[in-house]
């Protein structure tokens, strides 16, 4: 993948996630790991949700990161 691709494939992703596109966000990420680390969750159980967020994506009207990625 050229530099430039990468470049605006990343910008994409960041876009998608300012504008509320990305159902699986770094900030959703970034809460499921912060309950995990304080024993409220198991790393399992933050792998379940983080999965069932991915699969109702579109059903909300929204897009994973993967895709947000591979449209950019």
């Amino acid at each position: 993948m050229r530099t430039d691709t990468a470049i605006r494939k990343r910008a994409a992703v960041t876009d998608g996630e300012t504008a509320g596109a990305v159902a699986d966000s770094m900030d959703v990420r970034r809460g499921i790991m912060e309950r995990i680390h304080s024993g409220a969750i198991t790393l399992a159980q933050g792998q379940a949700e983080l999965a069932a967020i991915k699969r109702g994506a579109k059903r909300n009207g929204q897009i994973t990161r993967a895709q947000a990625f591979a449209r950019g």
